[in-house]
């Protein structure tokens, strides 16, 4: 079975996945990549390093963010977004992404790009020694879709 997910789903998926990918255009180049992000119900978090994606948003803001779970190709959720990127810059706001990217739950096995500093997965004692640059995508739009298998596959088969 196909279907829409409601707002609410949409919501769940965004707030308990931590690897998404966004979609990026300017000056005739089309650009997907993958991130890992945070959260919190208005934007997509996230801390990346100077690059081909901060090159493109900065030239053009509009942005497409896309989501998934799967559990197998039969059962699947996905969510696609479009949203403004927007560096933080202000202290404070800074302060609270490192806050939010700090407590994410990842697995016991993580990649050094989502370890902010060497007291993760311990916040970091001194948020200004964070090298790199922030980032949010503020979502204007979403929508969700997803496919529930109505049949038991068969182990080993």
């Amino acid at each position: 079975m196909f279907g829409e997910l409601a707002r609410k789903e949409i919501e769940e998926v965004l707030a308990r996945q931590i690897v998404g990918r966004i979609g990026c255009h300017a000056d005739g180049r089309t650009y997907i990549v993958p991130i890992s992000y945070a959260y919190d119900g208005e934007f997509i978090i996230a801390h990346t390093v100077e690059g081909l994606k901060i090159q493109i948003m900065r030239s053009n803001p509009e942005v497409c963010f896309e989501v998934d779970v799967l559990e197998n190709m039969g059962n699947w959720k996905s969510v696609i977004s479009w949203g403004i990127f927007e560096e933080i810059e202000n202290k404070y706001e800074r302060n609270l992404a490192i806050q939010k990217l700090s407590k994410r739950i990842f697995p016991k096995i993580a990649s050094k790009t989502v370890q902010l500093s060497p007291q993760w997965p311990f916040p970091p004692d001194d948020p200004d020694k964070i090298t790199g640059i922030f980032f949010r995508i503020r979502l204007y739009e979403k929508t969700g879709r997803y496919e529930k298998s109505d049949t038991q596959t068969l182990n080993g088969l």
